[in-house]
């Protein structure tokens, strides 16, 4: 029989959280159970080849470089090193698994807002810029059912952030 992906992601789910709990924050520990989820639904599913560890230091990693982690002016600060040691992997391991994870999901490069802590939307301006007839529009001062419509087309994150 089988597993559905949430059989198959629980595990790398459950390592993931107690990982993001102990050394990053809930909002990394959220994002990588999407991202984990979404892999365990591809067919087949990257998960059922390789060690689990590394497939959420993986995951994890493409989500710290969307959040600027590597940076230690940033509050979670993390060396990629310290997180290829957590997860029993090379750095150079780790750094190809991630762009396979990158691959896999079409991160976008640079931000991609499906994958950045909700509590840094608001503040990463490049994410909310559209171009409207020629113009680059700022979709943050947009009326809230225009912001509500670029979201569903997945063209701005979620503006529910903004009106919080």
């Amino acid at each position: 029989m089988a597993l559905n992906a949430q059989e198959l992601a629980q595990p790398l789910i459950t390592f993931s959280d107690e990982l993001c709990r102990s050394h990053l924050d809930e909002e990394y520990a959220q994002l990588a159970r999407v991202l984990l989820l979404k892999l365990a639904r591809k067919r087949p599913s990257p998960l059922l080849r390789g060690k689990p560890a590394i497939w959420v230091g993986a995951a994890i990693y493409v989500i710290g470089q969307n959040n600027f982690l590597f940076d230690k002016s940033q509050t979670p600060f993390m060396r990629g090193e310290d997180l290829a040691a957590l997860v029993g992997a090379a750095t150079s391991t780790l750094t190809a698994k991630a762009k396979e994870v990158r691959n896999l999901v079409r991160m976008r490069q640079g931000f991609d807002p499906d994958y950045i802590c909700p509590s840094r939307l608001a503040d990463i301006p490049s994410i909310w810029l559209i171009t409207v007839n020629g113009f680059i529009v700022d979709a943050r001062h947009l009326e809230p059912e225009i912001q509500d419509e670029l979201h569903r087309r997945k063209l701005i994150p979620d503006p529910a952030v903004l009106r919080c």
